[in-house]
């Protein structure tokens, strides 16, 4: 389903107003990455507020996990902006616990442009969408922004020319409480974007794997092979839309409890005692 018709079906839905909003930016390619001065750029078409508070340093693939065994570090890169030495969600926490502690905070969070799409199973690895969720848990409205890369390569000109229609149209439905947007930008050229979809998040197996390699000194190691590549998604999950040239625009929901499961494991579990034999 198109964006377009989407938004027609909720058009009695009063969404977010983002002219002047206060906007949070932040990612896990790090405060430095290209992606996060894009997704500033589009930002600024909505509001001159904008906000950064990004990792330091790349936190890639470090999903939702907390530095809870040293200290986070804050540095300031200039007015409103801001590099923490931890993950993805310390940034968030940072933020909202910290730099907006005594002011307004944010309206929205946008988390991005991730360097490399964030398809199917990768969601649950991703540093760029965990941080949306750790914004959406803190009661703020987010969305996260991937492109997906071609050999390597990101064409930046795609999440430019398209992304301020995207946000505009998302910021204009409501979300409910604990559910952020994904969106996931095609390796196209932006004319050749085959529109906007909306679609649920694929389930697939990475078509990457583990590869062995030994060491100069003859010492084992391993290396993660390239996860951007899926098989077994369905047709018109997220992944297919991208791949298919499309822009994914996914709604992705924290409460992860598989509801049909609920009653058989009572009927299964009623009545269990301590000590009761496995067979």
């Amino acid at each position: 389903m198109l964006v377009e018709q989407a938004i027609q079906l909720l058009d009695r839905i009063s969404g977010m107003d983002l002219n002047g909003a206060r906007i949070l930016l932040t990612n896990d390619d790090g405060i430095h990455a290209h992606g996060i001065k894009v997704l500033e750029q589009i930002a600024r078409e909505f509001t001159d507020d904008v906000w950064v508070c990004a990792p330091a340093t790349e936190q890639s693939g470090k999903s939702q996990s907390l530095s809870l065994h040293g200290p986070i570090e804050l540095f300031e890169h200039g007015p409103q902006r801001f590099a923490v030495g931890g993950t993805p969600t310390d940034c968030v926490i940072v933020a909202m616990e910290h730099l907006f502690k005594d002011q307004k905070k944010p309206d929205v969070v946008l988390s991005g442009i991730n360097m490399g799409s964030n398809l199917a199973e990768d969601v649950c690895y991703s540093g760029t969408v965990s941080a949306a969720v750790e914004a959406t848990m803190m009661g703020v409205p987010s969305v996260a922004f991937s492109q997906r890369l071609n050999q390597g390569v990101a064409n930046w000109d795609t999440p430019l020319t398209w992304g301020p229609a995207v946000l505009r149209r998302i910021g204009s439905v409501a979300l409910p409480p604990n559910v952020l947007v994904s969106v996931n930008f095609p390796s196209r050229d932006p004319d050749e974007v085959k529109g906007v979809t909306v679609c649920p998040m694929g389930i697939g197996k990475s078509a990457g794997g583990l590869e062995a390699r030994t060491s100069p000194r003859g010492q084992s190691y391993f290396w993660l092979g390239p996860m951007s590549n899926k098989v077994g998604v369905a047709p018109g999950a997220d992944f297919d839309v991208v791949v298919s040239g499309g822009i994914s625009v996914t709604p992705l929901q924290i409460e992860r409890t598989y509801n049909p499961l609920l009653a058989p494991l009572e009927t299964a579990l009623a009545g269990t005692k301590a000590g009761e034999s496995a067979r």
